[in-house]
């Protein structure tokens, strides 16, 4: 098929009937079902090129093996009860008082999605923090929506934190510390306007305390041999950077570790290790880059270049990040990541790339389909009879995501000029 109208027309069509699917998963079908018909087909019609095909294929596998890596390392910490601890700690740390949950619960989901991702803040940690509210009779609100706006804009600390951040550190052409330093006072900004947000949108939430619910005693000791292992994997991040070593065996290394040891302990098998790793999700991501790559190559790219600046003064990086969470919560993050880095090019000043970010992991707060976390998270409430109201959630982002934005933002470009990277 040649370019044109026509072209573009039919790249839309296979974005949005991949990304429908994803948001729906009709009979409860993996995401890869819709994305690998719809990239043969795009292959098929010259929407792409074979080619151009695997060499994205080329640069998304180390990503990849990163993404398998941390789902196991993440199943694997669960196993060995890290959270079941941290429930328990945050239930006697809290003393029963709400809005000192609340603050905890922060702290805790912006530690999980900055070392382990989001995924993890959202499958595995949602649900202690729901019983842990549960268990204390206070109400859950607050608390799990503090995990899914966590989960999301708490996940721009690392280059191991998101799947975005992961397709954009090799662009940004930063070492591990120099992109963990430019996006710490970004993380922390964030954080605390979400805080003031949640303690003025839930007041009547957080009102009272419960002296009498106290936790059950605890059965589980501290998991020490899975919290020494996260150390070392996060401390390996850092040593292996300057190296070159891509951050994927720093990750296998650790879920190798503890793989080992519930292999021995009989708490795990091979099996489900493997299965953590989710192939068919992996699947799903390399067919949707094809897809998205017949949309840019096809009419949007163009679109886009005209509109993204590439300069990294105050008001181009914040124009940036609001077309990067517009556009996120569009064709959801991990797309739209996809498409504005096909649209900056292998060469972008790392402040643009680093801008863009946060408006994809930020700006998803806004609505649910903004990324495939908010909607993961949706469905662990909805198990557990308490799917949030969809009036709510968009009034809490309507608050939340402007201020949040614009916050990190300016931090980023402080960062950018502090560290005198601004002409970099």
């Amino acid at each position: 098929m040649s370019g044109g109208w026509p072209a573009e027309t039919v790249g839309v069509v296979l974005l949005v009937a991949v990304l429908a699917f994803a948001i729906t998963r009709p009979r409860r079908l993996p995401e890869a079902v819709a994305a690998v018909p719809a990239a043969a087909i795009a292959l098929a019609l010259g929407l792409v090129s074979p080619h151009l095909a695997a060499g994205r294929a080329r640069e998304l596998l180390p990503t990849l093996g990163f993404l398998a890596a941390v789902l196991v390392l993440a199943h694997l910490v669960d196993r060995e009860g890290v959270f079941e601890w941290l429930g328990e700690r945050l239930a006697r740390s809290s003393r029963g008082r709400p809005r000192r949950l609340l603050v905890l619960t922060f702290a805790a989901s912006a530690g999980t999605t900055a070392v382990l991702s989001l995924d993890a803040t959202v499958v595995l940690f949602t649900p202690v923090v729901f019983a842990t509210a549960s268990t204390l009779r206070l109400r859950a609100r607050p608390h799990v929506y503090a995990c899914t706006h966590l989960a999301n804009s708490a996940s721009t600390l690392l280059p191991v934190s998101n799947l975005t951040n992961l397709l954009a550190f090799g662009v940004t052409g930063l070492s591990f510390l120099s992109f963990t330093g430019l996006m710490a006072m970004p993380w922390l900004a964030a954080i605390a306007v979400e805080l003031a947000v949640f303690l003025r949108f839930f007041a009547t939430d957080l009102v009272g305390t419960d002296g009498d619910a106290e936790p059950s005693p605890s059965c589980h000791g501290t998991p020490a041999f899975a919290l020494a292992v996260l150390a070392a994997v996060l401390a390996g991040f850092a040593l292996t950077s300057p190296a070159g070593l891509p951050p994927v065996w720093t990750a296998a290394a650790g879920a190798l570790v503890l793989a080992v040891r519930g292999l021995v302990r009989g708490t795990v098998t091979w099996r489900a290790v493997l299965a953590e790793t989710a192939p068919l999700f992996l699947l799903f991501v390399l067919a949707l880059a094809i897809v998205v790559q017949a949309v840019v190559g096809n009419g949007l790219g163009d679109v886009l270049t005209a509109v993204v600046p590439r300069a990294p003064g105050l008001g181009s990086l914040l124009a940036t990040a609001a077309v990067a969470a517009v556009l996120a919560n569009l064709v959801n993050n991990l797309p739209a990541t996809l498409v504005l880095l096909s649209v900056l090019g292998p060469h972008p000043h790392p402040g643009v790339v680093l801008a863009m970010l946060l408006g994809v992991n930020i700006g998803p707060n806004a609505t649910y389909v903004g990324s495939l976390a908010t909607l993961l998270w949706r469905r662990v409430l909805a198990r557990r009879g308490a799917t949030p109201g969809l009036r709510e959630f968009l009034t809490l982002g309507a608050w939340t995501v402007p201020a949040t934005l614009v916050a990190a933002v300016v931090m980023l470009w402080l960062a950018l000029l502090v560290t005198g990277r601004m002409g970099a």
